[in-house]
């Protein structure tokens, strides 16, 4: 088969996964137990805790497993090399969630875990990774008119999501000045829905992105074989 509809089965398989996550972690915050559970204060790990936290585990995965396809299909249409920082990025975004299922959300009342301590990094490292990783995406195609807009339509939201994911790390360095555990010193439910929203957004336009250059009949003008 060739590379570009490669490109596309994978970019086509990728964004819907992705949505089908979404969806499926978006219905525990109307359905029992969890919608009870406040998405201003509480994390979403914290669905995890409960009857139906096999959905949450299911769609997590599911999400990263799309994540990997549209990596994927950004490879095949030739708009990331394998290996590179870019690439880094994206996969390290996947292995996080997964990692993320993996170690479940900890609770912290009755001390410190190791594989808390785990989820909290591969969270870090997921929320950190894709954005910087798109960024870098962006970088590279920035001068190539045909890709203006797939450019700034991956720009924006990665941006986005940095800025929500400085609130978390500006709320850990204040700790010693508010006297306050950080997680208390902001709504951290509410700034952690926001920074995954963006960062399923900066996926979305990954995908959309690898749709269009798999359509691209001149694939030996890039940057990438220049």
């Amino acid at each position: 088969m060739p590379s570009a509809s490669l490109a596309r089965t994978f970019a086509a398989a990728g964004f819907a996964a992705v949505v089908a996550g979404v969806l499926a972690v978006s219905a525990l915050h109307v359905l029992p137990p969890t919608a009870a559970i406040s998405p201003i204060r509480r994390t979403i790990s914290e669905y995890a805790y409960y009857e139906t936290g096999w959905v949450f585990n299911l769609g997590v995965l599911i999400l990263a497993a799309g994540s990997l396809a549209v990596f994927v299909a950004l490879a095949y249409a030739k708009l990331i090399r394998p290996a590179s920082f870019a690439s880094l990025g994206l996969l390290l975004w996947s292995a996080g969630l997964a990692a993320v299922v993996y170690f479940p959300k900890h609770d912290w009342s009755v001390g410190p875990s190791l594989h808390g301590h785990i989820h909290r990094m591969a969270s870090l490292v997921a929320f950190l990774s894709l954005p910087l990783g798109a960024l870098l995406v962006t970088v590279m195609w920035r001068r190539e008119r045909r890709w203006r807009g797939s450019v700034w339509l991956t720009a924006i939201p990665a941006l986005a999501a940095l800025a929500f994911f400085s609130v978390i790390i500006g709320a850990y360095l204040l700790t010693p000045y508010t006297g306050m555990p950080w997680w208390d010193v902001i709504p951290l439910g509410f700034v952690e829905r926001g920074l995954a929203t963006f960062e399923v957004l900066t996926v979305l336009a990954l995908g959309r992105w690898a749709w269009r250059a798999s359509a691209d009949s001149d694939p030996a003008a890039t940057p990438l074989d220049r």
